[in-house]
């Protein structure tokens, strides 16, 4: 093992036995610090956020700054109730007993962030921990570099590092951090990466949460407000460049309406980013090069109806319409994370259906549609990480609903109380009295067996 990784897990691992972290106050009081540093820093933060992604300042405050604000705020808000001991009714069979369940920390946490929302994405989850009372040790993204450096420069002007630390580095630091044993690793990113963490998080039975993706279904049906709807799947799509993990990945709409909503589309994208695409100064980049040359080898062969324009110079590539025909085509094989939006036909819903079935188990599902209640059937008949009718990426905003995955989408969930919850044990016990004793419990069972069952039948 790394002497360095070491060296700073093991100052961690003092640091949490010293339970500097329980004490509530010293909790608000390092969220409250980390609150004036992040506000001090907002033009730093801009500036690396438009460096690695290209992001605007409009678009860097609203999905990624003001997020951080509204989470620290709702901790800060609520901590003392979150972290109270909470009384539960006590069992007939215990009587007489007082019982309670504990929120405690877990411990060491290990958090591996991503790129596309870089700041937000390693913020967001560190704050309910540090709530709830963990260490953490931060592992961002390479990618994001100039983000990444920036971390660690605010988290260091506010946590001693034996409380939170950022570790900088490529796969070969992920690699090695996932050696050491940690109480609860968070991970945002992709699926093969997340089945790498579980795999070294089952040699210790760490739990886990894994944020990944998914190929998202956007659902416009012909009852559908055409204008409305192509507004929002927009700008839901092409927010950050499409490198967002709620986005639509494909829409699939009625064919009676299908030219007009493709209309519809083409016309948005106009009216938000301008015809010359290129000169909006509010429309990002992508991350790398790489990632370029896999977005453009996803255009090969296929039928481009808008945009398709790309610089490898300063990363830019056009939002794109591709209308499909075979759901084997390249373009419909893994999620996009970019700028593309396949759009497919269909006639009637056993389509739909087949489709949604082929792509199981997705991070986010919208529907749209003036149906309401088939909006609210069709919703609830999939399984899916969270999703909206008539509105895209929107539910993230709300912090009263978690966010997460289910099946190949990830597993556990966050934002708000749920972070919280996340990075805690929920301890029960109760406390019994001396002055009584009830022999029925106590064997020998004999004599006492049948009244024992009566006894029962009644709790």
């Amino acid at each position: 093992m790394d002497k360095s990784l070491k060296s700073i897990i093991d100052n961690q691992i003092n640091y949490f036995s010293s339970k500097k972290t329980i004490d509530i106050a010293s909790r608000i009081n390092s969220l409250k610090k980390l609150l004036k540093e992040i506000k001090a820093s907002e033009n730093e933060i801009e500036l690396a956020l438009y460096k690695d992604l290209g992001k605007s300042k409009g678009e860097s405050y609203l999905t990624e700054i003001n997020f951080v604000y509204t989470e620290i705020n709702i901790a800060l808000k609520n901590i003392k109730k979150w972290t109270k001991r909470k009384a539960v009714k006590s069992s007939l069979i215990n009587f007489p007993s007082s019982d309670y369940i504990v929120p405690e920390p877990y411990g060491l946490t290990l958090h591996i962030s991503p790129w596309n929302y870089p700041f937000q994405l390693s913020i967001a989850p560190l704050i309910g921990a540090v709530a709830a009372g963990n260490t953490v040790v931060l592992k961002p993204s390479e990618y994001s570099k100039n983000t990444s450096l920036l971390l660690e420069k605010i988290l260091s002007n506010v946590f001693d590092p034996g409380h939170v630390v950022v570790v900088n580095g490529g796969v070969d630091i992920s690699t090695k951090l996932l050696e050491f044993k940690w109480d609860y690793i968070f991970f945002t990113g992709s699926i093969g990466v997340g089945k790498i963490i579980a795999k070294a998080a089952a040699n210790n039975l760490t739990p886990t949460t894994l944020e990944l993706g998914g190929k998202n279904p956007c659902i416009v049906d012909e009852t559908a407000s055409i204008e409305i709807s192509a507004k929002r799947i927009v700008w839901g799509k092409f927010t950050n460049c499409g490198q967002t993990c709620i986005a639509p990945d494909f829409i699939v709409v009625n064919k009676k309406i299908k030219n007009k909503f493709i209309d519809a589309l083409k016309k948005q994208i106009v009216k938000i980013y301008g015809n010359n695409v290129v000169d909006n100064d509010e429309y990002g980049r992508i991350i790398s090069d790489k990632h370029m040359n896999y977005l453009v080898s996803l255009l090969e062969k296929e039928n481009i109806i808008h945009g398709g324009k790309f610089n490898f110079d300063d990363k830019f590539f056009e939002p794109t319409l591709v209308e499909i025909n075979n759901l084997e085509s390249k373009v419909m094989e893994d999620e996009i994370f970019g700028p593309i939006l396949p759009i497919i036909e269909y006639d009637d819903f056993k389509e739909v259906h087949d489709i949604i079935k082929k792509y199981s188990h997705p991070l986010a599902l919208y529907i749209f549609t003036k149906k309401k209640e088939f909006g609210r059937k069709f919703l609830e008949s999939y399984p899916f990480g969270g999703g909206a009718i008539n509105d895209t990426v929107m539910h993230i905003a709300n912090d009263r609903l978690p966010f997460g995955g289910v099946g190949q989408s990830g597993m556990g969930k966050y934002h708000g109380e749920s972070t919280f919850n996340t990075f805690s044990h929920f301890k029960p016990y109760l406390n019994k009295p001396l002055w009584i004793d009830p022999p029925l419990r106590y064997p020998p069972f004999k004599n006492k067996i049948n009244f024992l069952k009566k006894i029962l039948k009644l709790i």
